[in-house]
């Protein structure tokens, strides 16, 4: 008689089974509500499905839909799998590609056999998919041999899983998934037990667009359709609430009814400020400015372009290169009719980033021990050659600025400069309102420096978060292996909107690698040199994402003091205009931004122009307020005016006007 498994449950009981035993046979032998709600397992913490067997004794926790981002994560893998399933049934000759699941869904890259699909074509494919579901077909994992696969797909007339299979390590052990017995895809895996353990009403196609078969755009067009997908429809719902909502706050939406900026192919990337758009952009230029100066920085600028051997000395030559826009160091002659560019030619870069320009500055002149910390500030444009595809309004450009700074310091003094930025930011984000997570990306698998190096890094991140005591629950501390840059570990900052999306920001990274690479050094207390400890950090991140962030989660809303105009004095006829431009004159002897509207249009017509342009206060006067020194104000948002006399309405305004750090 064979020996019993002995399967350990995370309340620390064991189970014994026989052996072949699986984990669904687990949950069976616990109860039947079990068995029915189970998903999928981890084995020894290995996320697998419930009908693997065990090899030997084991640890086991059994997925269910409690554990929503484990059963999120494998819903929308599966709906995936169910799309290509759906469109091959509908278009035969369809070959597939790859479907991975999203941050709220999935797509699935199709090379169609006639035409590429469009958006007329999901209604018809969800049906289908919904069909596939209530069939409830079992998902069957096998492992196949290399050789196997490949002739699979050929006989298919799969060419592009084909090339992909053939490129696959030989002796590396292959899996498929069937969906019932008449369809299959190559897939790691886990998946669910079935297709019936999705909901046929929690998942929506969204959208159509190309994509080039393995990103790279000299290969073959192929048609993307993209989907969302749920546990149940009350989650799709309020998921397709908060889209209706995001597309309501977009910021290139809000950005052009409010008059703030534009961009155009002109400038791929980059964007164009309008007068009111950039007043906002000096607003927050000054606050930052104050926060920085009271906390001990020292403002500097850089070189936009720097010699290409700077960049390999840094070490982003290497790692960075295809992100950057190289120019060459010299100018062509354009009479003359050979080449441009020499093939000796020295290349200069534009800087994706500002840290080795912080370097040299540092390094210009002798630094004693007692110079540290010195923490060099800039409001750094920067260059980053973004893909095309992945550009999107402020969020994601060409050309951007950062508030960046490096805190060059000694040994000693890493987690209490660390500590004060945590502070710091602190304050600025509840400045602005938001709640926000602190995360630890930890070292990546492509770095520099030894694993000593990184583990005194990451432990001291740690120790300083936890001084300031933000590394609880309540701060959403979560640590996150492999994510840290390929020099050093960092926190990060993840902001989180009025409507529930999350924003990674702000970070600050311990960084002793760019410090050696770059020779950097300071005399210490022993009359030596020693390498300071280099911390990069920014709390903004980027101007330009920060507002575009700031536009959505105040639905252009903003608060008083970043608002372009923060008053409109309009007239209601024309009698008043010349009291209209004597309350426009107090107002901005107060210090407000304002601007008069003394147009023969109806007020109606002026509230609700001002009221698109997300105008915060609309100051009414006609013959009667005229006479009597008063102004009825309509606030944005707000139905009812008030009556008030000027004298109060300018300490109201001013009030309101002033920027949180000097209240």
């Amino acid at each position: 008689m064979s020996e019993l498994l002995k399967i350990s449950l995370p309340d620390g009981s064991v189970r014994e089974m026989p052996q072949g035993s699986t984990p669904a046979d687990v949950a069976a032998a616990i109860g039947p509500g079990l068995a029915k709600a189970a998903l999928a397992a981890r084995i020894d913490g290995e996320l697998v499905d419930l009908t693997r067997p065990f090899t030997g004794d084991a640890s086991l926790a059994l997925i269910t839909s409690r554990d929503e981002a484990e059963a999120l994560d494998l819903a929308r893998h599966d709906y995936a799998h169910v799309l290509a399933e759906a469109v091959q049934a509908l278009f035969p000759g369809t070959q597939i590609t790859f479907g991975p699941s999203t941050d709220d869904g999935f797509y699935y890259d199709f090379a169609p056999k006639d035409r590429p699909f469009t958006e007329e074509d999901l209604p018809a494919i969800e049906a289908e998919m919904r069909r596939i579901i209530t069939a409830n077909k079992p998902l069957r994992r096998e492992v196949w041999s290399r050789e196997q696969l490949i002739s699979r797909w050929w006989q298919q007339g799969e060419s592009f899983k084909a090339e992909w299979a053939a490129e696959l390590p030989e002796g590396e052990e292959l899996t498929v998934y069937w969906s019932g017995d008449d369809w299959l895809d190559m897939c790691r895996g886990p998946h669910l037990p079935s297709t019936g353990k999705l909901d046929p009403a929690a998942f929506k196609l969204t959208r159509v667009s190309g994509a080039y078969w393995r990103g790279d755009q000299k290969n073959a067009m192929l048609s993307r359709i993209y989907g969302t997908g749920w546990l149940n429809k009350k989650q799709l719902d309020a998921h397709l609430t908060r889209l209706e909502e995001a597309a309501k706050r977009d910021h290139r939406k809000l950005g052009a009814e409010m008059d703030l900026f534009h961009l155009q192919q002109e400038a791929h990337g980059s964007v164009f400020w309008h007068p009111k758009g950039y007043k906002v952009w000096r607003e927050l230029e000054a606050y930052m400015r104050r926060a920085i100066d009271a906390a001990g920085y020292r403002e500097v600028k850089t070189p936009q372009v720097m010699d290409a051997r700077q960049w390999e000395q840094s070490g982003h030559w290497g790692k960075y290169r295809e992100n950057m826009f190289v120019i060459p160091d010299e100018v062509p002659n354009t009479e003359d009719e050979g080449p441009i560019v020499s093939n000796d030619a020295q290349w200069m870069a534009l800087k994706p980033m500002n840290c080795p320009a912080h370097v040299l500055i540092f390094r210009q002149g002798l630094k004693s021990y007692r110079d540290l910390p010195l923490r060099l500030y800039e409001n750094g444009c920067c260059h980053r050659n973004e893909p095309h595809g992945a550009l999107h309004g402020l969020m994601r450009v060409r050309q951007f600025t950062q508030d960046d700074a490096h805190i060059f310091c000694r040994e000693d003094q890493i987690v209490a400069e660390v500590r004060a930025f945590c502070e710091l930011a602190d304050r600025i984000y509840k400045d602005f309102g938001f709640t926000y997570a602190i995360k630890l990306a930890l070292r990546p698998e492509k770095r520099f420096g030894s694993d000593e190096q990184w583990d005194q890094a990451e432990d001291e991140l740690r120790n300083a978060v936890a001084e300031a005591g933000l590394a609880t629950p309540e701060y959403g501390w979560e640590e996150l292996p492999g994510e840290g840059a390929f020099y050093a570990p960092k926190l990060e900052w993840h902001l989180t909107d009025a409507i529930g999306r999350t924003w990674q920001v702000g970070t600050i990274q311990s960084d002793r690698v760019l410090p050696e690479r770059l020779d950097a050094a300071y005399i210490a207390e022993d009359g030596e040199k020693h390498r300071p400890v280099m911390l990069h950090r920014a709390i903004f991140g980027s101007y330009e994402r920060f507002i575009g962030i700031l536009i959505e989660h105040f639905a252009g809303k903003l608060p008083v003091w970043l608002a372009p105009v923060q008053a409109v004095v309009a007239t209601i006829v024309s009698d008043a205009d010349d009291y209209a431009r004597d309350v426009a004159a107090q107002l901005a002897a107060a210090g407000i931004r304002v601007e008069t509207d003394t147009r023969n249009e109806k007020i109606n017509y002026k509230v609700r122009e001002h009221s698109l342009q997300k105008v915060p206060h609309l100051l009414v006067v006609g013959k009667r307020e005229a006479e009597e020194g008063t102004v009825a104000i309509r606030t944005l948002g707000e139905e009812r005016q008030r009556f008030v006399s000027l004298a109060e309405a300018i300490e109201l305004l001013k009030s309101e006007a002033t920027p949180p750090d000097l209240r």
